[in-house]
């Protein structure tokens, strides 16, 4: 963790999600690749497995995190921030709830973090008349543990 964070998570795939990233990565280098073993072939396949794997290391980097800076304390996912004095409400989705929560049923203006291979989270009801957005659902592998800290922060800028 960094200095002032109190908790830090970084959604990376798992590693079952790498070892099918690398099979498809192969895989679809090989198909491209069927004939002769021409330059722009090998390149091309080359070029293909890299693209692959960059896109997987890019879905999994993105970095939920509470922080102290400036005096307040802040969720931050990726690039948003959430200050806890916005916050109202902190709930642990469990794997069906967590469902349900990003389906058809969401709010259009709920903002929502996920990725397909963790299936829990939190939703984060907000309390902020200038701001439309009614909750945010993040995805955590360790949700009881960001509920924690959002609620120990929260409590801390309410005393």
């Amino acid at each position: 963790m960094r200095s002032g964070e109190r908790y830090a998570e970084r959604m990376s795939l798992p590693v079952a999600g790498w070892l099918a990233v690398i099979a498809a990565a192969v895989l679809a280098g090989a198909l491209s690749n069927f004939g002769d073993m021409r330059w722009w072939r090998v390149t091309a396949s080359v070029a293909l497995m890299v693209a692959v794997v960059a896109g997987a290391w890019w879905l999994g980097r993105l970095r939920v995190s509470v922080a102290e800076s400036g005096g307040e304390v802040w969720l931050h996912v990726d690039d948003a921030k959430l200050p806890m004095s916005a916050v109202a409400e902190v709930q642990v989705l469990e794997p069906v709830a967590y469902s349900d929560a990003l389906g058809v049923a969401q709010h259009p203006l709920a903002f929502a973090v996920q990725r397909p291979w963790i299936n829990r989270g939190l939703r984060i009801v907000l309390d902020d008349p200038d701001d439309p957005t009614p909750y945010w659902i993040v995805a955590s592998r360790r949700p009881e543990r960001l509920k924690a800290a959002l609620t120990a922060a929260r409590e801390s800028v309410e005393a």
